[in-house]
């Protein structure tokens, strides 16, 4: 019953923050964001897939300044346009099995739910469900911040995105220097794969989340403006002990950096990521994975012992051209991105380095921004595996953000 009270509980919400928010003095706020997306596949190695129309998501962002220097801070997310599947483990049954119950496609997820308190610019905290600073993407999340329809491969493939883990931080800004540092915690590595590296060992299959070893996160952002910075962001913390059964007798750190910066002056926008991992006793964990429940609903496929990925798109405002004044709502981005990502860049023992997972993209496409806060976006990517047979992917595609 709880589970059929979900929409309107979560639509009460959004409309009470939004009717709040009319109101200057009033201390609830609220934003958010959408996209839904139309794509069209031409590929070799699955020449039947067939085209796809997705909600992708809708977030609403409400926010509560209790006073000046507490408040409450929360982002929910509809994915794929519905409810999701949850799972849950009891060790008391015989083998410990893992039992499924599916409700429909899509998922409803907290990505953020946390307490700041904003002591002074240089030093601040958060605590609880809170954003991980990793990547280009964990920061500029929003349809507006990227080109293409989906989130870039290069990232979107080796992390996960939005990522999004409980513990507590600590942030600020030393001019034009901005800071975070966190303590969360860590990954499952069950869900490692060959395809997405460490994506699925973020912990969404169960109603709880296992915290026998935490992680360590930090970022630095450097701003020559508001709308050109660069930065650095890293993640470190051991895998192995949040599996679901302790299974395993050996560690299994991962450690990830990334470089990553963005320029968005007058009519040009360019933006890019260096992004690198390292996976510890790789080729061990593969060996163990193999044996998983089929139930447990994972991969079980060879894990790289690093990956590796990097993009870089560039657009134009072509409108620039023709816009006598220098304000207007009406932008005609034009734009190309280059994305390189091999989610199994080395590995260890026996393990077969699959060239299927070494791929390169060119994209080329549209954004037609309306307004600043409407978007329509298109492009068309080619796609090339690393293997020499059946080893294009060629995708077009469409879609609608917004942002409020």
């Amino acid at each position: 019953m709880k589970k059929f009270l979900i929409f309107p509980t979560i639509l009460g919400m959004f409309i009470f923050f939004s009717i709040s928010a009319v109101a200057d003095t009033n201390p609830f706020s609220v934003s958010g964001y959408g996209i839904i997306n139309y794509a069209n596949f031409d590929w070799e190695i699955d020449p039947n897939r067939r085209a796809a129309i997705d909600v992708e998501r809708f977030v609403v962002a409400p926010k509560y300044h209790i006073n000046d220097t507490i408040g409450l801070e929360a982002e929910i997310e509809f994915e794929h346009g519905g409810t999701g599947s949850t799972m849950e483990f009891d060790k008391f049954e015989e083998f410990g099995e893992f039992e499924m119950e599916i409700e429909k496609g899509g998922e409803v997820i907290v990505e953020k739910l946390a307490a700041v308190f904003s002591i002074q610019p240089e030093l601040n905290f958060r605590v609880g469900h809170i954003i991980v600073p990793v990547g280009l993407v964990a920061k500029r999340h929003r349809p507006q911040h990227y080109f293409t329809t989906t989130r870039p491969e290069a990232e979107a493939h080796i992390i996960p995105t939005i990522w999004h883990e409980t513990g507590v931080e600590l942030f600020g800004s030393l001019g034009s220097l901005k800071y975070q540092a966190q303590i969360i915690n860590g990954l499952d590595s069950t869900g490692f794969s060959s395809r997405h590296w460490i994506v699925r060992g973020h912990q969404l299959r169960f109603e709880t989340v296992n915290a026998e070893a935490p992680a360590f996160v930090g970022r630095l952002d450097y701003a020559f403006d508001e709308n050109a910075t660069v930065g650095i962001s890293g993640y470190f913390g051991d895998t192995a002990a949040n599996r679901p059964k302790p299974d395993v007798d050996f560690d299994a750190h991962v450690g990830i950096v990334s470089l990553h910066g963005f320029y968005e002056m007058n009519a040009v926008k360019v933006r890019g990521l260096f992004l690198w991992g390292a996976l510890e006793n790789a080729d061990r964990l593969s060996k163990v994975n193999r044996s998983l429940s089929n139930n447990l609903n994972v991969k079980r496929t060879p894990i790289g012992s690093s990956a590796l990925g990097w993009y870089i798109e560039a657009g134009y405002d072509v409108l620039s051209f023709f816009r006598k004044a220098e304000a207007s709502s009406h932008v005609l981005d034009v734009f190309a991105r280059y994305d390189f990502y091999d989610t199994m860049a080395s590995v260890e023992g026996l393990i077969f380095d699959n060239p299927r997972w070494e791929r390169t993209a060119w994209t080329f496409g549209i954004n037609y921004h309306v307004h600043p806060k409407l978007v329509f976006k298109s492009h068309y990517s080619l796609r090339k595996l690393a293997q020499k047979d059946l080893n294009k992917e060629n995708t077009f595609a469409v879609g609608l953000g917004f942002q409020y």
